[in-house]
């Protein structure tokens, strides 16, 4: 049986933006190739943290259910 191939989680593009301060301020992480997977901080590198965090939770998720995780940079926009 072979094993999976390892997902390389920093290959997936990352734009950290600020959050206005009436949002609570901070910064927010967001990963054009899975729509909604974000992550949030007080700093650029806590919300970048944070967000490969929840990328991986997003492509275990997608794994659980059958499906196939995007390649990393694969989202048209």
């Amino acid at each position: 049986m072979n094993a999976p191939t390892p997902i390389d989680l920093a290959a997936y593009p990352c734009t950290v933006a600020p959050l206005p301060p009436e949002d609570g301020g901070g910064y927010v992480a967001r990963f054009s190739d899975i729509p909604g997977c974000l992550g949030v901080g007080a700093s650029e590198e806590e919300a970048r943290a944070d967000g490969l965090q929840a990328l991986f939770a997003c492509i275990d998720a997608l794994k659980a259910s059958d499906r196939v995780p995007p390649e990393p940079g694969s989202a048209k926009g």
